[in-house]
């Protein structure tokens, strides 16, 4: 049974890690973005998500919306001021920019909030489980994160499918010339790919604040998590970093099963391997397809 609960406690785990890196996702997917700022602005959302809580009267679901929201328009101005700016100029030029945004929002981070380790209080949410046989409990707090993962992924995907804004974005991405000639706004196009994937990073760092400490440092763990999972899945696809987040969460509960000590580490492991037998992931379907 201790085993049966290690796979399943990763499979929750997992869930959390697909919600991480589904902005990731959508960002290589449709730019061709590799967005090294990911892990900072989840981080920033949870401390965005913690100042809403603490100096007004709404309520958490409510901060989250605002948090949301907030966070999508950051994401479309980072877009069409910085990102759009750097497309054309080289694989190197967005990874830069990125790379510099992260670096800003970190040390603004420590600035305003200090280096403290900060959480989200959820009250009794974060204890309640569901137990279904002895030694195998399921928390309800991660059955939530892992079902709002399925649904902002598969929103995410019915989006990209089944819209015109979506089929706009997987032409764009296809070829952003003969998009332009149809009469498509790619710049504009990009802003609302970004909007939201940074939209989706708030939901998952408000998710994060909530299910552990963090502090403005946070995001580079954030970032490798999320990258591995995306890698493991398969860059641009979207239930491909589903399944990455899965295979990752799983690697790290088995892992820790074995030894505590190992839970991190063979995750990592999991990982190296992919890239050395699967390069292109596990389900290497761009998310435009």
């Amino acid at each position: 049974m201790d085993w049966l609960n290690a796979v399943v406690q990763g499979v929750l785990l997992g869930g959390q890690y697909a919600l991480i890196a589904c902005g990731l996702s959508l960002v290589f997917g449709v730019m061709r973005i590799v967005n090294l700022a990911h892990g900072a602005l989840a981080v920033a959302a949870a401390y965005l998500t913690l100042l809403v809580v603490e100096q007004t009267p709404l309520p958490l679901p409510v901060a989250l919306v605002v948090a949301v929201l907030v966070f999508a328009v950051v994401g479309y101005l980072l877009q069409r001021v910085l990102l759009n700016r750097s497309l054309g100029q080289g694989e190197l030029a967005p990874l830069l920019v990125t790379f510099g945004v992260s670096v800003v929002l970190v040390n603004l981070l420590q600035e305003l909030a200090t280096a403290n380790s900060r959480s989200i209080s959820i009250g009794s949410l974060g204890t309640s489980s569901v137990k279904l046989a002895d030694g195998l409990s399921l928390g309800v707090f991660s059955l939530l994160t892992f079902a709002i993962a399925v649904a902002v992924i598969g929103a995410i995907q019915l989006f990209l499918a089944r819209t015109a804004t979506g089929r706009a974005m997987r032409a764009t991405s296809d070829d952003p010339g003969a998009a332009r000639l149809m009469g498509i706004d790619d710049r504009h196009v990009y802003g609302l790919a970004t909007a939201i994937a940074v939209g989706s990073v708030a939901i998952a760092g408000a998710f994060l604040g909530m299910s552990t400490q963090f502090t403005p440092g946070y995001g580079d763990l954030v970032l490798i998590f999320a990258f591995e999972a995306v890698i493991i899945g398969g860059l641009g696809s979207l239930w491909g970093t589903f399944l990455g987040g899965l295979v990752l969460g799983v690697a790290q509960t088995v892992g820790a099963q074995v030894d505590p000590a190992y839970g991190v580490l063979v995750g990592h492991l999991v990982f190296l391997a992919v890239l050395a037998f699967r390069p292109s992931g596990l389900m290497p379907r761009m998310v435009t397809a």
